[in-house]
């Protein structure tokens, strides 16, 4: 019996030694990741699962960058449509999903090292031929863009939006989201927009209206490992249900009803 309780002493010293290993070598390698990076590096695989074959970020990449598996669900939603427009492309999470399942994605943004490091990233997954990547101002380039999907992923603002009760549209960056959605739907009423999880649904509903007659319109809670992340909004086409009154201004996630 002793000798039973000395083995299992020694058992589990070396898996506690084993564990310290492993904090102090993630402690290592984020030695050199400012504090704000430091949490979206140590879910990076929940943003690239194939980080480590040579995946690139900046720093706003870090936490602007859609988590894959959400990718993956956007994707999903436009499984055989001819071209994609990815309005704000910034590191290339979606453009290099809508890429695997769509004919064609035209990655747009006005941050050259983003386009480069997107560029890098879809040629780890193997897409780089299935996407033409500008460098340029949506907005100015609107009025020439043709396609059959739009993807509107906007700068929330950092990390800050989580700090705001009700995120309002007016927050979004470079312009209000009612300005954005107007500019988009000249081009597509098939839009898809991926939102903070506190956006007031309310005003997002109201953006269906904006068209004659109103679009369709579905909200989708998204998630990862059972922790609620953001909306996503599909209008037109991409829409699949009706919309109901939301539930998730409680703060708890939907899935896809509302």
């Amino acid at each position: 019996m002793r000798r039973w309780r000395k083995k299992r002493r020694i058992f589990k010293s070396k898996v506690r030694i084993k564990a310290k290993k492993r904090v102090l070598k993630e402690e290592k390698i984020t030695r050199g990741v400012s504090p704000l990076v430091e949490k979206y590096w140590l879910q990076r695989y929940d943003l690239f699962w194939r980080y480590d074959e040579g995946i690139k970020l900046d720093e706003e990449g870090w936490f602007s960058v859609t988590p894959e598996e959400i990718a993956v669900g956007h994707a999903q939603r436009c499984t055989g449509a001819g071209v994609v427009i990815d309005c704000f492309a910034g590191v290339g999470g979606n453009a290099i999903q809508f890429a695997r399942v769509c004919d064609h994605v035209v990655a747009i943004d006005i941050d050259p090292e983003k386009v480069a490091l997107a560029m890098n990233n879809a040629k780890v997954y193997g897409v780089e031929d299935h996407i033409d990547f500008i460098v340029g101002d949506f907005f100015q380039l609107a009025p020439s863009l043709k396609g059959d999907v739009l993807f509107l992923s906007s700068p929330w603002g950092g990390p800050s939006y989580k700090m705001t009760k009700k995120f309002t549209l007016d927050s979004l960056k470079p312009k209000d989201g009612h300005s954005l959605f107007q500019v988009a739907q000249k081009i597509t009423p098939h839009i898809i927009m991926y939102l903070p999880r506190n956006v007031d649904l309310l005003e997002v509903e109201q953006l269906s209206w904006l068209s004659s007659p109103p679009l369709d319109i579905e909200i989708e809670g998204n998630t990862v490992r059972g922790h609620f992340k953001a909306i996503t909004v599909y209008f037109g086409d991409a829409a699949i249900t009706q919309l109901c009154l939301p539930r998730t201004l409680s703060g708890a996630a939907c899935k896809v009803c509302i």
